[in-house]
């Protein structure tokens, strides 16, 4: 997709504010009209230099900020594929919005989350990106690596910061969209380490990887190509796309195949079917998933019993039940605000994604910046975050992700969140020597 033209003025579109309509001045107005223009005939250059900024409190401001409130956009899938881990992430971010207003806001002003759900539909995401950009500082949210990348070349030309909830690889290169935490592919090569320091996997094996057709499935699938490269194994590839939920058809190309363990880059309905297939045709080999490819709410499905028993997680951070001070304090706020709602590992990454960008925003007040290019060069600064999830992530160089590591976590109906960590925080050798790349 093009990018927006630049060349024209943010002050000129019609309907913004600051424009002026068609239609006769009162006589009183034409005066202040008059007098404002010779106060300011000397500093036109520096408003034009500006691009449209504006002052507030001698802070610099820009986009989606005026004297109270720092409006912020969530683009998410509350309908769609991942309807589960949207309303976690835009929940746990209306929470800790709603904290940090408690305790007086970002540079005197109320942060303020403005969501559109586009149901990981593509045309939705397009249309709901255009109608919001104007209108906000950044976004804190941005599920679907496709959807961020067919949008990718706007998002740079309009310096909005995207924090998103997808770990693509292809989505490095931007200094506006920033990936939290290891990409797919670094992901995937520390999830096969473990399958195959732990549960048998080596070398000379034939690996499975069922993937989605697109960013976030292919970009896993370099990681299990590299991986394959390294370690001496053949992997069996399965494309499907993300309306396939029944894999029946995979499982049996698998179990054909002679496969020992298999790799999922997919969704939660996807690692259900999977792992409930294998189990009941006695396919017993070991099944590990990307972070995006698993919901607690399985576990009260018929694949609930085999996917505790034989099913793992790779993720960017601990699981919202780990036994830390923060992640104990989250799970409280959270069952206080949404008593009736269960707690999944998008309450991390939601929590996660609007610390960063709040941190950001206090970065760039101190700096007198709030301007989209102030926001991104205070990110810049944070070179080893630690938001009590188990990882530090270093946002210093925006063509790197900002972790190389992951948790492997197991299902188990008896933690909060349903996953635990069974292997802490940690980067294969074979990740450490990888560079990702779009």
């Amino acid at each position: 997709m093009s990018s927006r033209k630049t060349g024209t003025s943010r002050k000129t579109r019609p309907g913004r504010a600051g424009t002026f309509r068609s239609g006769p001045l009162r006589a009183s107005s034409a005066a202040v009209l008059a007098l404002a223009l010779a106060v300011a005939g000397c500093s036109s250059k520096a408003d034009d230099d500006n691009k449209g900024s504006g002052s507030e409190g001698g802070v610099k401001t820009g986009e989606g900020v005026s004297g109270r409130t720092i409006s912020l956009g969530a683009l998410t899938d509350m309908t769609g594929v991942y309807a589960t881990l949207g309303k976690s992430i835009t929940q746990a971010q209306r929470l800790y919005i709603k904290q940090v207003n408690a305790d007086g806001g970002v540079c005197g002003r109320k942060l303020s989350l403005v969501v559109r759900d586009h149901g990981y539909d593509p045309q939705k995401a397009v249309a709901a990106y255009t109608e919001l950009e104007p209108k906000v500082l950044g976004f804190p949210q941005f599920i679907g690596s496709p959807f961020v990348a067919a949008v990718e070349k706007r998002i740079t030309a309009d310096k909005a910061l995207v924090l998103p909830q997808a770990w693509s690889a292809n989505l490095l290169g931007s200094p506006y969209i920033r990936v939290i935490g290891s990409t797919y592919d670094y992901e995937t090569i520390n999830a096969i380490d473990f399958l195959m320091k732990e549960k048998g996997l080596k070398k000379g094996d034939k690996l499975g990887h069922v993937y989605f057709e697109g960013d976030y499935g292919e970009n896993a699938l370099k990681g299990s190509r590299h991986m394959a490269q390294e370690a001496g194994l053949t992997v069996v590839e399965q494309k499907i796309k993300p309306t396939d939920n029944d894999m029946t058809a995979q499982v049996a190309a698998l179990k054909k195949a002679g496969v020992k363990a298999v790799v999922l880059s997919a969704g939660p309905r996807q690692a259900a079917s999977l792992v409930g297939v294998a189990a009941a045709g006695k396919f017993d080999v070991p099944i590990i998933g990307n972070n995006s490819a698993f919901s607690p709410q399985l576990l009260a499905t018929q694949a609930g019993p085999a996917l505790t028993k034989n099913y793992w997680v790779a993720s960017p951070s601990l699981p919202v039940g780990a036994d830390t001070a923060d992640a104990k304090k989250l799970v409280k706020d959270y069952r206080t605000a949404y008593p009736k709602e269960s707690l999944d590992n998008g309450v991390v990454a939601g929590w996660t994604a609007a610390a960063v960008f709040t941190q950001a925003l206090k970065k760039a007040c101190q700096n007198k910046d709030l301007t989209r290019q102030g926001v991104d060069k205070a990110l810049l600064t944070l070179n080893a975050y630690d938001n009590g999830f188990g990882i530090k992530q270093d946002f210093s160089d925006p063509k790197a992700a900002s972790s190389r590591e992951s948790v492997i976590q197991q299902p188990d109906t008896s933690v909060t969140g349903g996953l635990k960590a069974v292997r802490e925080a940690g980067a294969a050798p074979e990740a450490r020597g990888y560079t990702a790349s779009g």
